[in-house]
């Protein structure tokens, strides 16, 4: 994907097949994090069952900043998202859940966070018709954004999908910023796969009218 300043274009060549089939994007996490394994997480958390204190700290360096932005898509409240996000780290520095393996370390974690979300809003209805909070300071935001997404482009996609329904933001952001597959994605939603693909088709659908509003175009998606 890149970006023309004088022409107001968005190249997304890629963008289709990474949405839909994110190929590299399995338990290798090869997009974002080269290197890296999705599964990182369970070595660090086994060692922390098993008494190595320390290696909670990995698991916040290397999930909170995508967690709380994964949570901001569902609630459309960075202070909200960043609560929600202490309160899972702290579930698992005090009560220690199991973690069975059915899963990737981080499918797991992002599926708790989810329900943990959704669960505070159902108690508080008050946050559904109430605006992002204008206490939070902007540039803090910016700054996750830039830690996490690291390209223009990609904070850019980022603002857009904060426009387009819940729903398809978090398939969105799930599959192409998180690297999660469609049934990593299914598991962490509580879709079906058949769910997931429909539902991401019906979301780059929504987000290529709001880039095109916003004044980028799309090619050759």
């Amino acid at each position: 994907m890149r970006s023309g300043s004088e022409t107001g274009t968005i190249m997304m060549t890629s963008l289709s097949d990474e949405m839909v089939h994110p190929l590299p994007l399995t338990h290798n996490g090869s997009h974002f994090g080269k290197g890296q394994s999705m599964d990182n997480g369970a070595s660090s958390y086994r060692r922390f069952l098993e008494g190595e204190k320390e290696a909670i700290v990995e698991i916040l360096s290397e999930y909170s900043s995508g967690l709380i932005l994964f949570l901001n898509s569902i609630t459309g409240n960075m202070s909200l998202s960043e609560d929600i996000a202490e309160d899972v780290f702290c579930e698992l520095l005090l009560k220690k859940p199991g973690y069975s393996s059915k899963s990737s370390f981080k499918t797991w974690l992002y599926a708790i966070a989810r329900y943990k979300a959704f669960h505070l809003m159902k108690r508080k209805k008050r946050f559904s018709d109430s605006p992002v909070d204008e206490m939070y300071d902007l540039a803090d935001k910016e700054d996750l954004e830039r830690k996490c997404l690291k390209t223009e482009q990609k904070i850019q996609l980022h603002k857009a999908l904060e426009n387009i329904n819940p729903d398809y933001s978090q398939v969105l952001h799930l599959t192409y910023f998180e690297g999660f597959s469609n049934s990593e994605a299914a598991k962490i939603m509580k879709k079906t796969n058949r769910q997931i693909e429909n539902l991401i088709y019906r979301a780059k659908t929504a987000l290529k009218k709001e880039l095109e509003k916003e004044g980028f175009v799309y090619e050759e998606l």
